[in-house]
Parts: C-alpha cells; sequence; structure tokens
C-alpha cells in the first residue's frame, strides 16, 4: 500500500471531479459535507457508522448527577458530549474537561462552554489528535489519587485508561451512546454500488468505519461478484486523518491512502489536492 504522509496542509489546488464521500455519523456529517463543497467538490453523505442511545438512561444520569466528584472528565467524541449534556443542566467549572479533537470543542462550544467558562485541555499538537497527545497536555501529577470519568461509545481503546491508572489516577467508564453499522437496505445497497462505480474519494474518520465499509461492500451482489467490488474499493482513494486509520487500511488492502493528519483543514487540504 503506497500510502501519502501530508500532515501539513497543501497550498489549495483546483478541486477534481469525483464524488466525495463523508462517512461520519450523520449528526456530524452534514458540517463537513459544506466544506466539501466550499472548496468546488462534490459531497455524498453515506455514514458508516449509526449513533444509538444507550438503553439504560438512569444509569447514564447517575454518573453526570455525580460530576462534581470527579477532577477530569474526558470526552472522546462530540457524540459523548452531546449525550452527556442531555443529562446536565450546566458545566460544574471545577472540573476539568479533556478533549481529543477540535471537533470535541465545537460540540461543547454548542453547548455554552468555552474555555472563558471550563477549563478544556486538549492536544498541543494540531496535526495529532489523540490520546497520546491529550496525555502530554493533562497534569498528570496534579491527578494522582482523584478520579476520572471517561465517556465514550459501548467500547474504546483502552490506552488512556491504563495510562491513567498506572499514574494512580482512578478511571471510570460511562457508555453514552451505542455505535451500530448502518442498516444495508436495497437503497443503501444501490447507493454503495453507485459510489463505488464513480470512483469515489472516500474519507475515513475511524477504523472502526473502515471496517463497516469493507463488510457492507462484501454484502454488494451482481453485476460484480462481492469480490470484485471489494477489489474496486481497496483501489478507491481514501483520506485519513491518524495513522492508526492508515495501519487499518494496510492491514484491509487498500492502496491508495492519504495520510492528513488531524482536524477538518487537513482534510480538506488533502482533498484540494485530490483529482
Amino acid at each position: 500500500m503506497t500510502t501519502t504522509d501530508i500532515s501539513s496542509p497543501a497550498p489549495a489546488t483546483p478541486g477534481g471531479t469525483r464524488p466525495v464521500v463523508v462517512t461520519r455519523p450523520l449528526a456530524q456529517a452534514q458540517a463537513f459535507a459544506t466544506r466539501v463543497a466550499q472548496v468546488g467538490r462534490q459531497p455524498e453523505i453515506f455514514p458508516l457508522l449509526a449513533i444509538a442511545p444507550v438503553p439504560d438512561r438512569q444509569l447514564l444520569q447517575a454518573y453526570f448527577d455525580d460530576l462534581s466528584s470527579y477532577a477530569l472528565v474526558v470526552f472522546v467524541s462530540p457524540n459523548a458530549i452531546d449525550a452527556a449534556f442531555s443529562c446536565l443542566a450546566a458545566w460544574p467549572p471545577a472540573v476539568t474537561i479533556g478533549i481529543v479533537g477540535e471537533g470535541s470543542r465545537l460540540a461543547l462550544q454548542a453547548h455554552g462552554v468555552t474555555a472563558a467558562n471550563a477549563v478544556i485541555v486538549g492536544p498541543r499538537n494540531p496535526a495529532k489528535m489523540d490520546s497520546e497527545e491529550l496525555l502530554l497536555a493533562l497534569d498528570l501529577e496534579n491527578l494522582r489519587g482523584k478520579r476520572a470519568l471517561i465517556v465514550r461509545g459501548q467500547a474504546g481503546r483502552d490506552f488512556l485508561t491504563d495510562t491513567l491508572r498506572a499514574h494512580q489516577i482512578e478511571v471510570v467508564h460511562a457508555t453514552a451512546y451505542l455505535r451500530t453499522v448502518p442498516q444495508l437496505d436495497e437503497v443503501a445497497r444501490q447507493r454503495l454500488q453507485t459510489l463505488l462505480e464513480a470512483d469515489s474519494v472516500w474519507v475515513i474518520t475511524s477504523s472502526e468505519a473502515l471496517r463497516n465499509l469493507v463488510g457492507m461492500t462484501n454484502l454488494l451482489r451482481n453485476p460484480l461478484s462481492g469480490e470484485g467490488f471489494v477489489v474496486k474499493l481497496q483501489r478507491s482513494k481514501i483520506l485519513v486523518p491518524h495513522h492508526r486509520i492508515a495501519d487499518t487500511a494496510r492491514s484491509l488492502g487498500f492502496s491508495d491512502v492519504t495520510l492528513t493528519g488531524s482536524g477538518d483543514e487537513r482534510l480538506i487540504a488533502a482533498l484540494q489536492s485530490c483529482p
């Protein structure tokens, strides 16, 4: 697999004509699709993850009723923030917020939480927005012996949890939403086939979403065999913001992957360089 790393944004160039598939969950897809259209490309929203509420709403509420007992609350995504604020009237300013992406900062802002009224800690390196960079920004020594709440979907990476616990910080997980695979009904099947046949550019922002895309493609029927569609997908151009997603793409047989670095600005800059 050839992986192009363009973690520093490139100068804008005239856009190409291939459709650009925005694969984020529906709640976050439209804003990025608008950015794609603004640079002269044709966005196509095709979510690869669906977000569903947790079945036990009372349990989720209980975490946020006890929010003042935590020194740090880490939100892993904008979806986590939206779910949390459905349980909150206001954020307690004494509780530090940890985030791993600019999308989460914008989600907090939409709920009235900014650096003016809360302590928000995120990665200092805008080209690498992940848990590793968040840990570098946190005062782990000051958190020693205190409690941290990680708000996420039904599962997540253990790296952040393991590192916090290694610094003698008690970690509690709150499952705030469920991630599911969108239903591949007949309309979605036809749409996926059309996007593949159009030689689309795919913007993939999670490894889970990429695996879902391969699984959906495996379900396609004639005129090509399922294997034929998968081969076509593996030859498609995909843009990814993080090396872990690029590694997943390599393991799944993709051959044209651009590693952009974190943030929508870098994704858009990379897109403007695509034919």
